[in-house]
């Protein structure tokens, strides 16, 4: 059955980043829709830069960035009529902020409206069965786990295998294959889930990497929003921590965009030598 096709939109409200910045890393973002997220997940999506929120069309979810978002208001939310939009700090360093486009962009094409959940075995002992929030970057979201697309940062996501029962040989639990077993999280990251027994919420953390992961428990939820706005307020801090990790930090990152860059001004003072040899000639 043909699904129907998703539609982000990246806009920059901050002077630091221009149109010109964004649309390298839209372009990036489309390359991991179409081609990492799409045969994992099933879903059809475009990633397009515009210059201004009233450029963006109707039927398109904007991811904003702005000077002025404070840790707690950072994420997805949804707008009145119940549509996803995400916020998004801007950073001189735009290693930083694209790997933030990035998990926010998977996160809202998996689950837009912040409330999907996937029932499994807990982590913790004698737990049992739990319901877990499905936020597809969080248990891989640090810095050091990213990878690079066309010379742009961009985030790690677990796949659906990331809920099964048990491990099994050659099964790719996210995307870079770091996480090597269901539910595990890596240094930075946490998992989410509510057991329904009690109707308490709980985190898997590993914020504190010269440490283990350690079990939170965050209580009932209210209602006044949706599930993810609410954990991610509580781990605003801790998620802006690890991705400001940055490239240097990433075990996975390819040459950076400055070299990418390089070889795209050589192909177009190429094809426009040939364009003026054509145009001469007509």
């Amino acid at each position: 059955m043909t699904q129907l096709l998703r539609h982000v939109a990246l806009v920059s409200e901050s002077d630091r980043i221009t149109p010109a910045d964004l649309m390298p890393v839209a372009a990036a973002l489309q390359k991991q829709a179409s081609r990492d997220l799409a045969p994992q997940w099933e879903i059809n999506a475009t990633v397009n830069a515009f210059a201004r929120i009233e450029d963006v069309p109707l039927d398109y979810w904007p991811v904003i960035i702005r000077d002025d978002i404070q840790y707690q208001a950072a994420g997805i939310h949804l707008d009145k009529n119940g549509q996803p939009f995400a916020l998004v700090l801007a950073e001189d360093d735009r290693d930083q902020w694209s790997l933030t486009c990035s998990h926010e962009t998977l996160e809202m094409l998996v689950d837009p409206f912040g409330n999907r959940m996937v029932a499994g075995d807990s982590p913790m002992p004698d737990q049992g069965r739990v319901n877990f929030l499905v936020e597809v970057c969080d248990p891989t979201e640090a810095a050091q786990f990213a990878y690079t697309i066309n010379g742009v940062m961009v985030s790690d996501f677990y796949t659906p295998h990331f809920f099964d029962p048990v491990t099994t040989p050659g099964t790719r639990y996210s995307y870079t294959g770091g996480v090597e077993a269901p539910r595990a999280i890596r240094e930075g990251g946490y998992l989410s889930w509510v057991d329904l027994a009690t109707d308490i919420w709980w985190q898997q953390q590993w914020f504190d990497t010269t440490k283990k992961p350690v079990f939170k428990k965050l209580g009932q939820m209210d209602g006044k929003a949706s599930l993810r706005s609410q954990i991610d307020r509580g781990t605003a801090e801790a998620t802006a921590a690890a991705i400001a990790g940055g490239r240097h930090s990433a075990l996975l990152a390819g040459m950076p965009m400055a070299a990418a860059e390089d070889g795209a001004t050589g192909r177009a003072k190429a094809l426009r030598t040939q364009i003026a040899a054509l145009t001469a000639t007509a």
